[in-house]
């Protein structure tokens, strides 16, 4: 990772939860699967309508982000519960990365708000989508 280019937070510089932190609220951290810890940003866009698993992802980089991983979907159940609607959200999971089977690649996991349970659904459902930004920590 060039961290010439990409925006880093120091670890000891972290806001409480649900703090303002660059451009959306700071609800925690996370490693990334490379290893990286990072802050998770919440970003204030709600997608204004449901939509399929590839426009969300469309719709989260529009706005400035990333729909979250499933851990990340577990994390902001956790701590901002709250800023979301009791429905389910994409995250950018897709089945097939959990079961190497190409079949599933139409899958895409969802969380649901209401009580936190994640669940595979067809990419062509339509579901709700957050953004966040995912801000590497530096030590």
């Amino acid at each position: 990772m060039d961290t010439d280019t990409i925006k880093t937070i120091e670890f000891a510089a972290l806001p409480e939860l649900g703090a303002t932190l660059e451009g959306g609220k700071f609800y925690g951290v996370t490693t990334l699967k490379d290893g990286t810890h990072a802050a998770v940003i919440l970003l204030p866009n709600k997608a204004q309508e449901r939509m399929t698993w590839d426009r969300a992802t469309t719709w989260a980089s529009e706005a400035g982000g990333v729909l979250p991983s499933r851990p990340v979907s577990a994390l902001l159940y956790a701590n901002a519960k709250d800023q979301f609607e009791p429905i389910w959200y994409w995250t950018s999971e897709t089945l097939d990365a959990d079961t190497g089977d190409k079949d599933d690649a139409s899958y895409a996991w969802g969380c649901g708000f209401y009580d936190g349970y994640q669940l595979n659904h067809p990419k062509s459902f339509d579901g709700s989508a957050v953004a966040v930004r995912m801000i590497p920590l530096v030590l």
